[in-house]
């Protein structure tokens, strides 16, 4: 009995050693990964958050301004940019299991006025075709914000579009919606569309009979220990918003304004709510596992679920979900990997045309790391 007893004290050692190895091992991924990012051009600070097997991880790297002592924490508050609209997308699914939405409908169902051009010829908008970006809507309303995007990289950009949207409400999207002309079958063409998310809140509102903001918040404080996610910060929440930069302008640039209903891309998130996303997203409750479901499939690597990008290019991850989010002044990704209960978060307060091709380097090089020590072990 003795040697018995002192055989599972020696067994459970060693796996404890082998955890906290494995643990130390990770964040030495992290880091390696984040110094080496923070010295690409234009790039001078990261947060990087890895959630594995129930571990969470969290680094904050550089500075948020170049020069100074100022490094990110877990209280900086970020902009998350369109990783806002898979909030959107989750809280459909959600009514979707509660009965109370069928994605079947016709958008129209659920407008305050009738829409006759929300249709190409006789098959109109459903509320699928929000969801997968194949509705015909242009990515933005008013439609003169697409034209501003189109020179993303130029100085005067964030001023521009801060000035179109300082007084454009709810009413005014409303009104901007007459004015789309839909040119292709709904369902079959993806063209990325932040309106359609827009109008997914709307619906939303329709059904929970409640204010976007208010659902969302209540949800994800509630469902998910999110308590410093939001649309709208306080005047003290917004002193931690963290400064960015947009391309390669050195002078710290506009926040990005709200949007109406701010579904679209105008949510701003801490790392450690980020984290507590990603465990959500990885306990495939039954809200999850609907918004996850593929609702169109384009081709053998690539689909949309509820707002979600499902890949199944990389044999290696299997099927995963990932998100990308920016704004004038960050960017992000999050990406959600069933297969290894893997999921991360990375973050950087500057936006530019390279930016995603760095980020996506240095969190892949991480989750390559992770995955090469799990299958040798």
């Amino acid at each position: 009995m003795k040697n018995r007893f002192l055989l599972l004290l020696l067994l459970s050692s060693i796996f404890c050693v082998a955890q906290n190895s494995q643990s130390k091992n990770i964040k030495t991924f992290i880091d390696s990964a984040a110094n080496k990012m923070i010295k690409k051009p234009l790039i001078h600070s990261t947060s990087i958050a890895i959630v594995y097997q129930g571990k969470e991880f969290i680094g904050h790297y550089g500075a948020l301004e170049e020069g100074k002592n100022n490094r990110p924490d877990n209280e900086t508050v970020y902009e998350i940019g369109s990783v806002s609209k898979t909030f959107a997308g989750t809280l459909a699914a959600k009514a979707v299991t509660e009965k109370k939405l069928n994605i079947e409908d016709e958008v129209q169902k659920y407008l305050p006025e009738n829409y006759s051009n929300l249709k190409f010829g006789t098959q109109p908008i459903l509320i699928k075709h929000l969801l997968s970006h194949t509705s015909g809507l242009p990515n933005m309303l008013p439609l003169e914000a697409n034209t501003i995007l189109q020179d993303f990289t130029n100085h005067d950009t964030p001023a521009k579009i801060n000035e179109l949207y300082k007084n454009y409400g709810e009413k005014d999207f409303l009104r901007d919606l007459h004015k789309v002309k839909i040119d292709t079958v709904p369902g079959y063409k993806y063209s990325y569309s932040s309106a359609g998310s827009q109008l997914i809140a709307f619906i939303l509102e329709k059904v929970y009979k409640t204010k976007y903001e208010k659902l969302l918040t209540d949800y994800v404080a509630k469902d998910m220990a999110m308590q410093h996610t939001k649309i709208n910060l306080s005047d003290q929440e917004a002193k931690k918003l963290a400064v960015g930069y947009h391309s390669d302008n050195s002078t710290i640039t506009f926040p990005m304004p709200k949007l109406p209903w701010g579904a679209s891309g105008t949510m701003k998130s801490t790392v450690p709510d980020m984290v507590n996303y990603i465990k959500f997203q990885l306990k495939n409750n039954e809200t999850v596992a609907e918004s996850h479901k593929t609702i169109v499939k384009f081709n053998n690597e690539f689909s949309i679920g509820y707002l979600w990008n499902i890949a199944t290019e990389d044999k290696k991850l299997g099927t995963f979900y990932i998100h990308h989010g920016g704004v004038p002044r960050s960017q992000c990704f999050i990406y959600i990997i069933p297969k290894y209960d893997l999921g991360g978060f990375i973050i950087t307060n500057q936006s530019g045309t390279d930016t995603p091709k760095v980020m996506s380097e240095a969190i892949n090089q991480i989750f390559d790391k992770i995955i090469q020590q799990q299958q040798s072990n």
